[in-house]
């Protein structure tokens, strides 16, 4: 995998991380009632739970092209689908409250550990956003490497972000900020996420 093919994924998955919704407010939740640590391990939870869905999507798909290299491009064509998909449905977005304080209600009684690891593996769209993101980079023949280097910049990048917000942005104008403007901020990730399908078609076709 090229350096702009991995800058690709990296700014995709940076987008996703930064993304306002649920998780953003589970780890601000818990960085006011439990202080920096259960922030940061909240963070460091959640960025585990993105590697696990990374890793096992990474694994089926190269699983997948080594088992059947034919499965190549149509596995490009899924994930470019996807990714408008997933590009239009950020357009359409309407940011809900009442379902962050409903997610509030359902993950409770555990450290800030097990909340930000639960927020991340119970939800099952995290698979269908990594399939999108990685499928169109992943070859038959990736290496041990590339693969690896795929789930841990989504890991990485993720971890990083929320270990911040619990660090240094939380009770900021930067958390408020992204609250405030979260439907133009999803809006925003769409259009890159479609721009990003048509570089991934461009490149398909030339």
């Amino acid at each position: 995998m090229d350096l702009v093919s991995w800058l690709q994924v990296l700014l995709v998955c940076a987008l996703g991380a930064m993304s306002p919704g649920p998780s953003l407010a589970v780890v601000l939740r818990n960085t006011v009632r439990g202080g920096k640590r259960q922030g940061v391990l909240t963070g460091i939870g959640h960025g585990l739970g993105i590697l696990l869905y990374a890793g096992l999507v990474v694994t089926g798909l190269a699983v997948a092209l080594a088992a059947v290299p034919q499965l190549e491009l149509w596995v490009s064509y899924v994930g470019i689908a996807l990714l408008l998909w997933l590009g239009f449905t950020f357009l359409g977005v309407r940011f809900s409250k009442n379902k962050d304080q409903q997610a509030h209600k359902e993950i409770t009684g555990h450290n800030g550990f097990i909340t930000g690891f639960l927020i991340a593996f119970l939800n099952p769209k995290i698979a269908a956003f990594f399939l999108a993101v990685f499928s169109p980079f992943l070859h038959a023949d990736a290496s041990n490497l590339e693969k690896v280097t795929l789930a841990m910049t989504a890991g990485a990048v993720d971890t990083v972000w929320y270990v911040l917000v619990a660090l240094i942005l939380s009770g900021t104008a930067i958390t408020k900020f992204l609250d405030r403007n979260s439907v133009n901020i999803e809006r925003a990730i769409g259009a890159l996420l479609l721009f990003l399908a048509g570089g991934l078609v461009y490149r398909l076709v030339i």
